[in-house]
């Protein structure tokens, strides 16, 4: 029954563990995602100067390599720019008046439709994520996993590591566009996992069963296999939508 938030390692058999550099990847995405925020709440305008590599580890409590890492991902999405012998600017694509942005969920058929435009892009980005991916890609991607496996031994289930793992595997496509339209469906992909995750709180199985959909299309990608790792995503998402709506998806022909 419908209401109104749910929806893997290069391993053998077995629960996948922490990856040795887990930790490091874990404050990387800590400082992305920090200064994403301040750059798009407005407190970094466009082509104004960030603060140096060492203001912003003393800023934000990490190590200046953190704060490297962190920055270069800016600048791989296009948020910020550097000028040789000046430092690192905001560009323009950093502006708030230029953030992508979606209507919001406001019916049950809004959440359809997030699955079915998540259905457009996702399959696509894992399978160019299985043909570009870096250690560092594979590395978040199963660190989010890692994170799933723990909340599935708990009966739990974890939003937020569902969320990053869905978008860690954007980021290994290496296409900001499938990025940037994740982030901005961000609270309407939330509300459609929240009750997916509702949903499979009942048997054990349920929740056993989307790890290993996303096991698999970890494993896919780790492997190098992009056409497998599409077809996993396309029928994840589908069966997320399936269990979510009970195999009864709306008409919304006009």
């Amino acid at each position: 029954m419908v209401e109104v938030n749910g929806d893997s390692l290069n391993a053998e058999a077995g629960p996948p563990g922490k990856p040795e550099r887990g930790k490091a990847v874990k404050l990387v995405d800590r400082v992305f995602d920090q200064l994403l925020e301040r750059i798009r709440g407005g407190n970094y305008p466009p082509d104004s100067r960030l603060p140096g590599e060492h203001e912003l580890a003393s800023m934000l409590g990490v190590s200046r390599p953190i704060v490297r890492d962190a920055l270069a991902r800016l600048r791989d999405q296009g948020m910020v720019y550097a000028r040789q012998g000046a430092g690192t600017f905001v560009s323009a694509h950093g502006s708030p008046t230029t953030q992508l942005a979606y209507s919001p969920v406001k019916t049950i058929a809004d959440i359809q439709r997030c699955y079915e435009f998540r259905l457009t892009i996702e399959p696509a980005a894992a399978y160019f994520a299985a043909k570009r991916r870096n250690e560092q890609a594979i590395q978040k991607i199963a660190s989010a996993l890692a994170d799933l496996r723990e909340a599935t031994s708990h009966q739990l289930h974890r939003t937020d590591a569902d969320f990053i793992f869905h978008r860690a595997v954007t980021e290994a496509a290496n296409n900001h566009y499938y990025t940037a339209s994740i982030d901005a469906l961000k609270a309407h992909i939330a509300v459609g996992m929240h009750l997916h995750g509702l949903s499979l709180l009942g048997p054990r199985q349920g929740l056993e069963q989307v790890y290993e959909e996303h096991n698999a299309i970890y494993k896919a990608i780790a492997d190098g296999r992009p056409d497998d790792a599409q077809r996993l995503m396309k029928a994840h998402l589908e069966g997320s939508r399936d269990r979510l709506f009970e195999g009864k998806v709306l008409d919304l022909s006009f």
